[in-house]
């Protein structure tokens, strides 16, 4: 079974991260795209513009409303189907994310969603 880690952009890279993902509609700021080490960029699978902007507004008072919309986004999603099974063989993939915030970020949510769907 496919390990799912989560990890911020920002961080250095290590050999255990396997497949490195970046899961973020936007490029991270301040990050040059040469100094940043991925294997692919799937912008769409990250929440709507609609949806990441609302969240945006309140994220504390968001959070459990985003996280329900988010999951209804992932599981009608043509992208998350053909995600799961570009990443079926790989044994770590790491999905990397720019977010401050550790807990309320869309990264985690997707972990849930791939490792409920891989498992």
């Amino acid at each position: 079974m496919t390990q799912i880690k989560i990890k911020r952009v920002y961080e250095d890279p290590e050999t255990e991260d396997g497949c490195r993902v970046l899961v973020d509609r936007l490029w991270p700021r301040g990050m040059k795209k040469e100094h940043l080490k991925y294997d692919v960029w799937e912008k769409d699978i990250a929440p709507s513009p609609e949806l990441r902007k609302w969240f945006h507004e309140d994220p504390v008072k968001h959070w459990e409303g985003f996280s329900a919309l988010y999951r209804k986004e992932l599981e009608t999603s043509e992208t998350a189907r053909n995600f799961l099974t570009t990443i079926r063989p790989y044994k770590t993939v790491t999905l990397l994310y720019a977010s401050k915030e550790p807990v309320r970020n869309h990264a985690r949510i997707l972990q849930q969603f791939l490792e409920a769907h891989l498992g």
